[in-house]
């Protein structure tokens, strides 16, 4: 959890404000205000109706992954809706032990590693601007619930074998839920855990260049992270990436958790009408202060970033972060594939300015500037595009342009 005396925020409303402020930049929506335009499309009896599927088998092997069963209802619910897939956010409020409320982001209808890229880098950006120091980034793959069936298995047989070194209490559970056992075990810091089998050892080759795939956004983005085997959580609600972020406690000197998350596609499966792709990350701060968010309106951005190709879809979150430093407000869809979709979406949007990368671009560290009126285009050096763009006039958000 954060604790606000290690950021410059004096109250949680300060912290969650501009945090949501950050989400917003990337295209994240209040995922309540998604929730209310379906229920007043479809009608709030068929919400209930589709609500209703049972939730009390769910084997929990974490703590911060019951709330996770509301958002996933909710987030499946939308997905029905809006096929294309979106980004949203939600607050939840603890009341449990010591106060506090968790933000939590959602990416959902895109399997693509872009996704938990996508959460990571936000996320990073949050707590950057919150000024939190030292941070550390742990991931772990538990692969899909057929390629980890092994590897539970194997952690069964490896509790049998340290089961007199086990709380009594607990070993029951390690005869019916041996991964949440091993949770537990690592949450204690039992000496048995370190030695326990490892799950990324199980994937498939297939599921290895999946999770390749994700290390290498964070490697081009230059996001520092560590491979850890005790990042885990519950196969009814992950699968595949799993990650932590932590800080130092500078009392204790140890890391202490202030983010989680990762795929939640069983969960969002779960209460969809189909396969729900979806990935997310929680950001926990303590209570303290004012805690009404106060949101900022903002302009509707003049410029829609587009990529083509996987070199540029690496490089496309660098540029977004650079965009958001200059206060360069843009439209985005890393959640599309092909390049027809993002311009059928920015013609949509009707921005008068598109910004184009594909794989030339992204060797030659530029982008395309197009103008869409005039359909005229130009190369421009990525050190030089926040300048190039105000010195156009084009940084500006279309309302500000047409007052």
């Amino acid at each position: 959890m954060i604790r606000l005396k290690d950021t410059h925020h004096a109250s949680t409303a300060d912290f969650l404000s501009e945090a949501i402020r950050t989400a917003e930049y990337y295209g994240f929506a209040p995922l309540e205000e998604m929730r209310m335009t379906r229920m007043a499309k479809s009608g709030e009896k068929d919400d209930k109706k589709r609500a209703a599927k049972s939730d009390s088998d769910i084997a929990y092997a974490r703590r911060d992954e019951r709330p996770l069963t509301s958002s996933a209802k909710r987030c499946a619910a939308c997905a029905r809706t809006q096929k294309e897939g979106f980004l949203a956010w939600r607050t939840v409020q603890n009341t449990t032990g010591i106060p506090s409320t968790t933000l939590e982001l959602h990416v959902v209808g895109s399997t693509s590693a872009v996704s938990e890229a996508l959460l990571l880098v936000v996320a990073h950006a949050i707590l950057e601007e919150a000024g939190i120091g030292e941070k550390y980034l742990a991931i772990n793959n538990i692969g899909s619930h057929e390629s980890s069936n092994r590897f539970v298995r194997d952690v069964s047989a490896y509790l049998r074998k340290h089961i007199e070194t086990i709380s009594p209490t607990l070993r029951p559970r390690a005869a019916t839920d041996p991964l949440g056992t091993l949770v537990q075990l690592i949450e204690r810091g039992h000496p048995a855990a370190p030695r326990a089998p490892q799950a990324m050892e199980y994937l498939t080759e297939e599921e290895r260049r999946k999770f390749w795939e994700l290390l290498e956004y964070l490697e081009v983005y230059g996001l520092p992270y560590e491979l850890s085997p005790q990042v885990l959580g519950s196969r009814d609600c992950w699968a595949h990436s799993l990650f932590e972020i932590s800080t130092v406690d500078e009392e204790s000197g140890s890391r202490v958790a202030i983010a989680f998350g990762g795929r939640y596609d069983p969960l969002a499966t779960r209460f969809g009408s189909e396969a729900t792709p979806a990935a997310m990350i929680s950001i926990n701060c303590e209570v303290r202060g004012k805690t009404q968010v106060k949101r900022e309106k903002r302009g509707v951005p003049a410029i829609y970033f587009a990529h083509l190709g996987a070199e540029a879809r690496r490089r496309a979150l660098s540029v977004l972060e650079t965009l958001r430093h200059a206060d360069i407000p843009v439209h985005q869809s890393l959640l599309y594939d092909r390049i027809g979709e993002q311009m059928v979406q920015a013609k949509q949007l009707a921005v008068p300015y598109i910004l184009i990368m594909g794989y030339k671009e992204a060797m030659e560290n530029t982008v395309l500037v197009r103008e869409v009126v005039s359909n005229s285009q130009e190369a421009v050096p990525l050190d030089d595009l926040s300048n190039y763009l105000r010195r156009r006039r084009i940084s500006a958000p279309l309302a500000a342009l047409s007052a």
